[in-house]
C-alpha cells in the first residue's frame, strides 16, 4: 500500500514538474541557451562550473513572464497553440494565475542571493511583465519591441552576474553588450511578427508589420547586415568574419522583402534568430 501511494505521489509531481516546464518550453532554445551563452561570455570573471546559476536565473524569470502571458488569452492559444499546459488541460488559469503571482517575490529572492544590481534587474523584469501583459504593452509594435528588448536586457544582466565568480556588478565591457544587444533587438525584433501578421489584423494586434507592412520588411534588409557589421566592427572580429557575418545579415533581410508568404516568414524567422545569437555574443579580449 505505502509503495503504491508513493508511486502515485511520485506520478503526481512529476507531472506538475512537466506542466511547469511546458510553460518555458518553446523558449528553450530560442531565448534560454543564447541568453546563457551570452551571460557567460559578458561576465567579467566567467567560470564556465557557473553556467547553472545563470540558466535557473533565467529560466526563472522566463517562467514568470511566460506564465503572464499564457493566462490573458487561453481562448486564442487553444486555437493556435493547442499544446501549451492550459488549452491541454494540464492546468486551469486560476492555478496558473496563483503560480504567476507568487513567482513575483520568488524571483526577487532568488536575485538578492546575487546582489543589488540583479535584485534591480528582477524588480524592473517583474514591472515591465505587469505592463507588457495586464496592462497590454505588447499590443502596440513599437510599445512591445522596447518592452521586449527591455526585458531580454533584465534577462541579461541578471544572468551575467549569475554567472560570473565573486561579482555583483557587470563591468563595462558586459553593459556595453547588454545595451547593444537590447538596441538591435528593439530595432529589429518586429521579424518575429510577420509569420502572425494576418492574425493580428484579424484581433486589431497593432504591430509594425501591420501598420507599415512594406517599411517594416525594408527596415530588415537595411537593419539586419548593418547591425552586423556594426557589432563586429565594435567587437573587433576579424575582416573574413566580418564579411561572412555582413553576407548572412543580407541574405536573411532580403528574404523578408523577397518572399511573404506565411511559410516563407516563419524560415526567415528562424533565419533571423540564428543571425542574431551569432551577432549579439560580445567577444573580450
Amino acid at each position: 500500500m505505502f509503495s503504491q501511494a508513493l508511486k502515485v505521489r511520485a506520478d503526481s509531481i512529476t507531472r506538475h514538474l512537466e506542466t511547469i516546464f511546458l510553460f518555458t518550453k518553446n523558449d528553450v532554445r530560442t531565448t534560454l541557451i543564447p541568453v546563457t551563452i551570452f551571460a557567460l561570455s559578458a561576465a567579467p570573471k566567467h567560470d564556465p562550473t557557473r553556467a547553472c546559476h545563470a540558466a535557473l536565473w533565467i529560466w526563472f524569470h522566463l517562467l514568470q513572464f511566460n506564465i503572464a502571458n499564457q493566462i490573458q488569452d487561453p481562448e486564442e492559444d487553444r486555437k493556435n497553440k493547442p499544446s501549451r499546459p492550459i488549452p491541454a488541460g494540464r492546468i486551469s488559469v486560476n492555478s496558473a494565475a496563483d503560480i504567476r503571482w507568487v513567482m513575483i517575490p520568488v524571483c526577487l529572492m532568488l536575485s538578492l542571493w546575487y546582489g543589488t544590481q540583479v535584485l534591480l534587474a528582477s524588480t524592473v523584469f517583474a514591472v515591465l511583465t505587469i505592463w507588457y501583459n495586464e496592462l497590454n504593452g505588447d499590443k502596440m509594435g513599437l510599445s512591445k519591441n522596447v518592452l521586449t528588448a527591455i526585458l531580454y536586457g533584465c534577462l541579461e544582466v541578471g544572468g551575467t552576474v549569475a554567472a560570473g565568480k565573486s561579482i555583483q556588478f557587470i563591468d563595462q565591457a558586459g553593459s556595453l553588450a547588454v545595451a547593444l544587444s537590447s538596441t538591435v533587438f528593439a530595432t529589429t525584433l518586429h521579424a518575429q511578427d510577420f509569420k502572425d501578421e494576418e492574425g493580428d489584423r484579424l484581433t486589431g494586434r497593432r504591430t509594425l508589420p501591420t501598420i507599415f507592412p512594406k517599411a517594416a520588411r525594408f527596415s530588415m534588409m537595411i537593419g539586419i547586415p548593418l547591425w552586423s557589421y556594426g557589432l563586429n566592427c565594435v567587437w573587433k572580429i576579424d575582416a573574413l568574419s566580418t564579411t561572412a557575418f555582413v553576407v548572412y545579415g543580407a541574405f536573411v533581410g532580403t528574404r523578408f522583402v523577397m518572399y511573404d508568404t506565411v511559410g516563407a516568414d516563419k524560415q526567415s524567422c528562424k533565419y533571423y534568430s540564428v543571425s542574431r545569437n551569432m551577432t549579439r555574443v560580445p567577444r573580450r579580449s
